[in-house]
């Protein structure tokens, strides 16, 4: 009997991980029909927390913390949760699921930037050309929409769920240095717990609104988001993140926009109109572009040679 190989499992674990992040641009709308924002989120990262803490054994075993580490660390944990999750709860509160999920689309091409500066990864003349191309459909994708009862301001809720990618291109580059020392369930146990402190001093603040009552669907989307989508898609993408490089486990994050446009529309019956389905697609040829890999003997391409 064969084993399956650890690129296999980090394959099999990005995909679930997409369509768990999917689902929470989903879950995330639904929980905030009735709670406030700062709540949702905190709540999030309790569950989490209490989860994690339930593995508490298991966190301890084979793990040796080195002081070098820290700065990386909080970085890693500020990008995301602490500042991501500030960005998207915004986002939410403004735009559409759908337009949401489809913005994350970005998030392939500024990690393969980044990855590029900060970690010498290679990249090609292509991948500069397609983020251009998909930026535009992201500003068309953003001129075509309407606001809506649900998407109050869709101009400034896609600019907040640019701004989280942005978080997520820090975390993301942040987390490959990490994984060659730590394991990626600690990691992930790292964000729970820093998101959790983090956000804890918010439910104090002016601006939020506590709940006087319990929402039965509301608080099983926020259990749903802490203990599958903060535990599970986390674990799964930083599992699949030390297993391939960042440029490759990042590019899964372009199934995030088709597992959310079908369940946005099956769920919370959102649709497109024409002029943003082909806003989409221009994002999507602009990601395809993106990661066009030119033949060997295309010297000049290559602008890591450069």
């Amino acid at each position: 009997m064969q084993h399956t190989s650890p690129r296999r499992l980090a394959t099999a674990g990005l995909i679930l991980a997409m369509l768990l992040w999917a689902s929470s641009f989903i879950a995330l709308k639904l929980a905030f029909r009735h709670y406030d924002p700062m709540v949702v989120i905190f709540g999030r990262m309790l569950v989490a927390s209490i989860c994690f803490l339930c593995f508490l054994r298991q966190l301890k075993k084979g793990f040796y913390f080195q002081f070098r580490d820290l700065k990386a660390l909080l970085f890693m944990a500020l990008c995301e949760p602490c500042l991501y999750f500030i960005f998207e709860a915004n986002a939410i509160k403004n735009t559409s699921a759908s337009q949401a999920g489809m913005l994350t689309a970005m998030l392939p091409l500024l990690v393969a930037v980044t990855a590029y500066l900060f970690l010498k990864e290679r990249i090609h003349r292509s991948t500069i050309a397609g983020f251009l191309i998909a930026i535009g459909g992201v500003c068309w994708l953003t001129w075509s929409s309407t606001p809506t009862v649900h998407a109050p301001n869709p101009a400034l809720g896609n600019f907040y769920e640019f701004m989280a990618m942005v978080c997520a291109t820090g975390y993301t580059v942040a987390l490959k240095r990490l994984t060659a020392r730590y394991s990626p369930f600690f990691l992930t146990a790292i964000q729970a717990f820093v998101g959790c402190l983090f956000f804890l001093p918010f439910l104090w603040l002016p601006s939020t609104t506590l709940p006087v009552r319990i929402e039965t669907g509301a608080t099983l989307a926020i259990v749903y988001l802490g203990a599958f989508v903060t535990l599970g898609a986390y674990g799964l993408y930083n599992y699949g993140l030390s297993q391939i490089p960042a440029n490759q486990a990042s590019a899964y994050v372009n199934l995030i926009p088709v597992f959310t446009v079908i369940l946005g529309r099956v769920i919370l019956n959102e649709r497109f109109s024409l002029m943003q389905y082909a806003a989409a697609a221009i994002i999507i040829i602009g990601v395809y572009i993106s990661h066009y890999t030119p033949l060997p003997d295309s010297r000049g391409w290559d602008i890591s040679k450069q």
